[in-house]
């Protein structure tokens, strides 16, 4: 155990991992080789051994596995990861810029004695310092925060880093760690799907995905002649689903569905981070706003900088 160590703190729901986990993995071993040290998984409840076996990609150097219950649960995850985090010494914990990992790393930051940076997109250490780039002002800026100290808690954006692949050699360790129950106050009992609706985005080929620049709710009409002129499914960010315009089963996003369509095309929508990290996957990107410094038009592979309402009906006109 050592301080050029890191260790990365996967996730999972509803008996599946997600996919921030191998992401982690990519990231994390990144940052070992450049402090010179291991790379240490921990994959807390469920069926431990399975994720286990999905997380051993090349790179990893040990796998800890913590039977302790099925779902997240915060006060449990607080408490593996800091005695995790204790024995292990890493200087560096990754968990996921998500929901859970927002919900319990500032706890166990805190518990450490240790700083705290969320949401990373970049992650390197030069002379000891840890630097973490981020994103400000609507991803419009890049920032670097220089972290000056031993042991650095860290959450990761999820789709910044691609998936590890390959198979691994990690020795997988059971950690048995001692939860004081008396101190774990909230239980996950189910799931329930809200608005399931009649379309799987995740499914789409084609996805046209329509944001607040539409202004109102009748001109989404618009939008869904563009998706059926193209033979395409209609999607939204969480704005036109936070109005009611739209349900929740069409949102892209972190809160909503993350997609990989061979195409998505993003009328209006100016490309906040959450956004983007649902959809940043997509093979070919086409973005229409009348921004050209928008954030969505940095990450484009065609952009059109124009009034939607001059747009939309030309290529309604053109593919139809």
């Amino acid at each position: 155990m050592s301080a050029d160590d890191v260790l990365a703190i996967a996730e999972h729901r509803q008996g599946a991992l997600r996919d921030v986990s191998l992401e982690l993995v990519t990231a994390g071993r990144e940052l070992a080789d450049q402090q010179g040290g291991d790379l240490h998984l921990a994959v807390i409840g469920g069926d431990v051994d399975g994720f286990a076996e999905e997380l051993n990609r090349e790179g990893v150097d040990v796998i800890h596995t913590v039977a302790e219950g099925e779902e997240f649960n915060h006060d449990v995850y607080v408490q593996v990861a800091e005695q995790l985090a204790a024995e292990i010494a890493p200087g560096a914990l990754l968990m996921p810029n998500s929901v859970n990992g927002l919900d319990y790393a500032p706890a166990v930051a805190e518990r450490l004695g240790v700083p705290i940076v969320t949401d990373a997109i970049g992650l390197s250490r030069e002379n000891g310092t840890l630097e973490v780039t981020r994103e400000m002002y609507g991803s419009k800026v890049e920032t670097t925060v220089e972290v000056d100290a031993e042991e650095v808690a860290v959450s990761v954006r999820p789709a910044e880093w691609p998936q590890a692949e390959g198979d691994g050699s990690a020795s997988i360790e059971a950690f048995d760690a001692e939860i004081d129950e008396s101190a774990v106050r909230s239980t996950v009992t189910g799931f329930e799907e809200v608005a399931g609706g009649d379309v799987d985005i995740s499914e789409a080929d084609v996805l046209v995905s329509v944001g607040r620049g539409i202004e109102e709710e009748e001109n989404i009409e618009l939008v869904e002649r563009l998706a059926d002129a193209l033979g395409a499914t209609l999607s939204s960010s969480r704005p036109i689903v936070d109005a009611g315009w739209l349900p929740k089963n069409r949102q892209v996003g972190q809160s909503g569905k993350v997609v990989t369509p061979k195409v998505y095309i993003a009328i209006g929508i100016s490309g906040a981070v959450q956004h983007v990290a649902g959809m940043k996957g997509s093979d070919t990107i086409v973005a229409i706003n009348t921004d050209p410094n928008a954030p969505i038009m940095d990450l484009a592979d065609y952009a059109i900088v124009d009034d939607l309402f001059d747009v939309v009906p030309a290529l309604i006109e053109e593919f139809q």
